[in-house]
């Protein structure tokens, strides 16, 4: 009985003792990662800027108010769709992206992108 009763003291006590701030060390920021897909490397871009950073494209197709340019590596294929903003005016611009090998099969959207020589 005393072993149990000294036992449940020293759980007792050591449940109360008080609990030590973990030491804070600073973190220096890192830079955020880089985009998975085209989101903020091709979405929003202009026609021009598209030719800028891809080249001339192997196709272009106007269905309607949309402007489809395609775009080919030695690694993929790069549809990008262009709409006019709300009202019509102004410049089309890239509202979706897909990406393909040339066999069709699937590719990361950002190993796509890479694949294209830097202007």
């Amino acid at each position: 009985m005393r072993r149990i009763l000294v036992l449940a003291v020293t759980l007792l006590l050591a449940a109360c003792a008080t609990q030590t701030a973990p030491v804070q060390t600073e973190q220096r920021p890192t830079s955020p990662p880089a985009p998975a897909n085209a989101r903020g490397y091709v979405i929003g871009l202009t026609a021009e800027q598209l030719v800028q950073r891809f080249g001339n494209p192997a196709l272009q197709i106007r269905e309607g108010n949309s402007w489809k340019l395609q775009f080919r590596s030695g690694l993929c294929v790069l549809d990008a769709y262009l709409y006019p903003n709300g009202s019509g005016q102004g410049p089309y611009r890239v509202t979706y992206v897909d990406t393909r090998t040339p066999s069709l099969g699937a590719i990361d959207q950002m190993s796509c992108i890479s694949s294209f020589p830097t202007p």
